[in-house]
């Protein structure tokens, strides 16, 4: 006999039940396979108790106090042991709790899968918690735990976890092909996923009497250098549409590196050759690079002044002939060239500026006197 049922057997009754410290078990196993005729068996409110010999389950107790005995149980007439004279059964009791446990962790690897958006192949991982409870107490003891003790649950509880990190990577992954989902944005369907991993996990965990009852911290996540390889190309994406193209993108990237170089000190035509050299450049390329090197260049040297005619001497040259236009010196009364006779110079009054007729003495409008 156990302590347990040596210290209730001291005090003149002997009472089976899970002991304080142990029922955050999910199973717990009565130490003792003897168990006295006419003990009784607490079951709490949240638990059932299965009787199990040879691998079969004889017998179920449902929450309240029960005795111990094959006219209350008739599943434990086959058990009587023999030995004791008919006063204990041989089996192995099992408390199985129905309540739901919180709190478990699961994550890791999905799967290698193609972003639909960008083509790119990338690595999925997730990472959460979740909840769990026994609906089908047999199923548990007899496809799962089998008849050894289980102390603690996290060997329930790292089987379940791999159960619906597989089903995750089976149909998880499916959604995201199927409907297209780009894989940076995939929080926003966090609701989708979880009620399809639900779904499927307890599709899977059906044959142990076990149930998913809800997730938490739910995040599906890229490896550090995926994730920044796939914000680069949407960055590079939404540039090319804002620039009417990736050319101009391109183009426009060159050229601000090129600019950045030259402010540190770089060469002032390197960015303009690479931008027309690999025909990236488009229109925008060229006129960067034509406005850098308008930039750099240095200012032209002064045009040189243009050339004065040198003065004519004085009185060397005089009126044209109207006959000939041949040139005469000045006071030429005729042409050296056709001999026509010279027309007179008109000459003006120093007062009013009338014309004054050839031989006139006085101004003929205001009388002013004609100096000769």
């Amino acid at each position: 006999m156990n302590v347990y049922g040596l210290a209730m057997a001291l005090l003149g009754r002997e009472f089976i039940a899970v002991p304080d410290d142990r029922k955050g078990q999910i199973v717990f196993k009565w130490p003792d396979i003897s168990i006295r005729r006419f003990t009784k068996a607490i079951v709490n409110a949240d638990e059932m108790a299965l009787f199990v010999n040879t691998g079969q389950v004889v017998q179920t107790l449902g929450p309240g106090r029960h005795q111990i005995d094959a006219n209350e149980l008739p599943g434990l007439g086959a058990l009587i042991d023999r030995v004791s004279g008919g006063n204990a059964y041989r089996a192995e009791l099992y408390f199985v709790g129905t309540r739901e446990y919180p709190g478990f962790r699961f994550g890791g690897r999905m799967d290698d899968v193609q972003d639909p958006r960008s083509g790119l192949i990338v690595t999925l991982r997730v990472f959460g918690d979740y909840a769990l409870r026994v609906i089908d107490p047999a199923r548990l003891i007899t496809n799962l735990t089998s008849t050894v003790d289980v102390a603690d649950n996290d060997r329930i509880a790292s089987w379940v976890s791999d159960q619906l990190l597989k089903v995750m990577r089976a149909h998880v992954t499916t959604q995201i092909v199927r409907n297209g989902w780009p894989i940076l944005g995939l929080m926003a369907y966090s609701a989708d996923i979880e009620q399809a991993a639900l779904a499927a996990g307890n599709q899977q965990l059906d044959a142990y009497g076990i149930e998913l009852t809800r997730m938490g911290n739910f995040d599906i996540n890229l490896k550090p250098e995926d994730e920044q390889q796939l914000k680069q190309l949407a960055k590079d994406t939404s540039y090319s549409q804002l620039a009417g193209g990736f050319q101009q993108y391109a183009a426009g990237e060159m050229a601000l590196g090129a600019g950045q170089g030259m402010a540190k000190g770089g060469g002032a035509t390197d960015g303009a050759f690479l931008a027309a050299g690999f025909g990236i450049g488009g229109a925008l390329g060229a006129q960067q690079a034509a406005a850098m090197q308008q930039q750099q260049a240095p200012p032209p040297a002064p045009a040189p002044a243009p050339a004065q005619p040198a003065p004519a001497a004085a009185g060397a040259a005089g009126a044209a002939c109207a006959a000939c236009q041949a040139p005469n010196p000045a006071g030429a009364k005729f042409c050296m060239s056709c001999g026509q006779q010279m027309a007179p110079a008109v000459r003006h009054c120093t007062e009013c500026g009338g014309e004054l007729p050839s031989g006139a003495r006085f101004c003929a409008t205001c009388g002013t006197r004609v100096e000769s």
